[in-house]
């Protein structure tokens, strides 16, 4: 998190693993890996793209910050359709 006064942030291993919580606890499996770029800025309608690895399958995904409430920062995470066609 950051410090005083400034914008919160998710650290990125923070953000991935409560990426992958959320999974498991919406979808009933944990993904093998979850991959963001950075620190998620914590501000109401900031995004980020990150990357979900379950098995030899890899996926897309959406956060968005949804509510920052001090240095709280919740977020949506939105996964991208798996693309049967692609195979």
């Amino acid at each position: 998190m950051a410090g005083c006064g400034g914008t919160p942030t998710v650290d990125k291993d923070k953000l991935e693993e409560g990426i992958a919580d959320d999974l498991e606890r919406e979808v009933g499996a944990r993904p093998d890996k979850i991959t963001c770029p950075g620190d998620l800025t914590g501000k109401v309608g900031e995004t980020m793209r990150c990357e979900l690895t379950a098995g030899e399958d890899t996926l897309g995904l959406t956060v968005e910050v949804t509510e920052v409430d001090g240095s709280d920062v919740a977020y949506t995470v939105e996964v991208d359709e798996m693309d049967e066609s692609a195979s």
